[in-house]
């Protein structure tokens, strides 16, 4: 696999022309566009994403280690199918509506200032997770281990304490009716 290190790849549309299968380590992709396009393969170690759309990307058996989102558009995304070894990421003012982390290990990782609706975290490993200011409604919780995840200031979550494991989670006051909407209470 022919390995490429700290390139800059700049307002490159990938869905006109093949994705080179490669490993790339310390890169940094800017405004470039993935949308349905095949990543299948590849490995990202240390790199940086930043005004890209990945949107419907395939991304089976991709690796992903210590890479970084930001204002990117990753609609559908199935994070999944992306090789589980090492995986490790974060996302800063992203759209990741309709993707799936089911059953995935990614204690630590940060979302922030994020759009997760109908987003699946059922079964995944969220032990430290951060959601800051982010939107997670719709998104599917169950069996899903959020020890000393924060949640103090994401909002439109539902989840429901018997269904996951929660010790140590942090909650604001104003998230409670997110933990208690299965009882349908009138929380004021």
């Amino acid at each position: 696999m022919k390995y490429i290190e700290e390139q800059i790849f700049e307002q490159q549309d990938f869905r006109e022309m093949s994705f080179p299968l490669a490993e790339y380590e310390g890169c940094l992709f800017t405004a470039c566009n993935w949308a349905s396009a095949s990543l299948a393969g590849s490995v990202f170690i240390n790199c940086r994403f930043e005004n890209c759309d990945l949107s419907s990307a395939k991304i089976d058996g991709v690796t992903l280690r210590d890479v970084a989102f930001k204002d990117c558009k990753l609609l559908g995304m199935r994070f999944d199918l992306c090789n589980s070894f090492l995986i490790s990421f974060s996302f800063d003012t992203c759209i990741l509506d309709f993707s799936s982390f089911r059953g995935l290990e990614i204690q630590k990782t940060s979302f922030r200032d994020c759009r997760l609706e109908e987003v699946d975290f059922v079964g995944a490993n969220l032990t430290a997770a951060l959601f800051a200011d982010c939107d997670l409604q719709g998104a599917a919780f169950e069996g899903t281990t959020l020890i000393k995840a924060d949640f103090r200031s994401a909002f439109y979550f539902c989840i429901d304490p018997d269904a996951n494991r929660l010790k140590k989670a942090k909650f604001s006051m104003m998230g409670l009716d997110g933990l208690l909407s299965k009882y349908d209470l009138d929380i004021e």
